[in-house]
């Protein structure tokens, strides 16, 4: 029998940070802004380098052996996102630029299938990419945006969900499966089922998830599942927007161009299949088989340890913090809640940007601000918080090293 070893899975932790070079050859140091953007392992690194040195040649378009290979990684690349995610059918996957373009291409290609009136419920939690394209299409359409309350904690309130989905009948449901502002797990599953019984299309930003929690789309049986491929240890520019089969059918493209037509005539245009008809132009082919190999790379973890890892992180720092003066925590497991891979505080007597400065001359790296999430942070009271979000390399020595800057913070503005 086999070990899990010897099939070369691989456990969150110290010793996983050799994978990656940013600790080994590059700055290392207390990164701890993977919410944001995680650090990349070599062999990411190494993949993205191969494809441009030896298999550089545009996808779909030429009859040669190197470009023909270039299509095969590719497509091999999508695959294997299908398989991530658990699809049924790699035409399932569309490329796109990152979660934010998914977001969009979803609020503009359904455009048609909305009428003057119809809601769209999205939740205080989100990120602004989950909510000023839906925005922009209310404005374009006549549509009402209604939002989902979050109690003092930061947590979904199932309740009001419920009840605004039964009131309302949306058309649209769009929420998060982990809140990067304050780490909330929401009860996705069951907000996707009770916007289906309701009639409902919904979408799911799984940016976070994606990396800490997983995803099974066929399980969870959303519409839409949208996530960033330099969230989960892959490249930028680039990421995925799962649609189910009927409901990428029903899109109308949202750019035009090259590869994704079947005809062009001075009278008109035709699209190609899906996913084809959603990538117009030349692809981020590099950047899409990199991703493949962060796929390759992230399932080689267990999602349960991972997860256990990241929510011992939070509770160390939360039980650490807790004995500082002055420190401030927001999230659900500062009582009790669901809350995962963030940690989020304030400083009685330090802005969050000055800290993050501070923070840095110990070669400390944390986020400060509203973390793109201004109604979540408003409806907690505060305009900016300090971020730890951590990633299979983290550790609680991390989490010690931004102790010590709290003291020299305090001690810098004389408290």
């Amino acid at each position: 029998m086999t070990t899990k070893e010897s099939q070369g899975e691989l456990h969150p932790g110290d010793r996983v940070r050799s994978l990656f070079p940013f600790f080994t050859e590059g700055p290392g140091g207390c990164y701890l802004d993977s919410a944001a953007t995680t650090q990349k392992p070599a062999v990411v690194i190494d993949c993205l380098r191969d494809v441009l040195v030896n298999h550089n040649a545009n996808v779909h378009r030429g009859a040669y052996r190197l470009s023909a290979h270039a299509t095969e990684l590719y497509d091999q690349a999508r695959v294997k996102i299908a398989r991530m995610i658990g699809a049924k059918s790699e035409r399932s996957i569309v490329f796109v630029r990152g979660t934010t373009e998914a977001i969009n291409l979803v609020a503009y290609g359904c455009e048609l299938l909305f009428n003057p009136g119809d809601v769209i419920l999205l939740s205080l939690l989100e990120h602004h990419s989950n909510i000023v394209p839906w925005q922009l299409l209310a404005k374009r359409r006549g549509l009402t945006i209604a939002f989902t309350e979050i109690t003092a904690t930061g947590e979904l309130d199932i309740a009001d969900y419920r009840a605004k989905v039964a009131a309302l009948k949306p058309k649209m449901v769009a929420i998060t499966q982990l809140a990067n502002s304050l780490g909330t797990v929401t009860p996705i599953q069951e907000v996707v089922e009770i916007a289906r019984n309701a009639g409902a299309m919904t979408l799911v930003d799984g940016a976070q998830g994606i990396t800490h929690l997983g995803v099974d789309v066929e399980s969870l049986g959303c519409d839409f599942y949208a996530f960033s491929g330099h969230k989960m240890y892959g490249p930028t520019g680039i990421g995925v927007l799962y649609g189910r089969p009927e409901r990428l059918e029903a899109m109308q493209p949202f750019q035009g161009g090259g590869d994704m037509i079947s005809y062009v005539s001075v009278e008109g245009s035709g699209w190609a299949e899906v996913p084809q008809r959603f990538e117009a132009g030349t692809p981020a082919f590099p950047e899409a088989i990199a991703l493949g190999a962060a796929a390759d790379f992230l399932t080689r973890f267990s999602k349960t340890e991972v997860h256990h890892h990241e929510v011992e992180l939070v509770g160390f720092a939360l039980e650490t913090l807790r004995g500082e003066p002055g420190v401030t925590l927001y999230g659900p497991a500062t009582n009790g809640g669901h809350q995962t891979s963030v940690c989020s505080f304030s400083l009685d007597t330090v802005h969050p940007h000055d800290f993050a400065t501070i923070a840095d001359t110990f070669n400390v790296q944390v986020r400060a601000g509203n973390h793109c999430a201004m109604p979540a942070l408003r409806k907690l009271g505060v305009q900016a918080t300090i971020r730890m979000s951590f990633g299979v390399y983290s550790s609680k020595a991390d989490v010690v090293s931004v102790v010590t800057a709290i003291r020299e913070a305090r001690r810098i503005f004389g408290r």
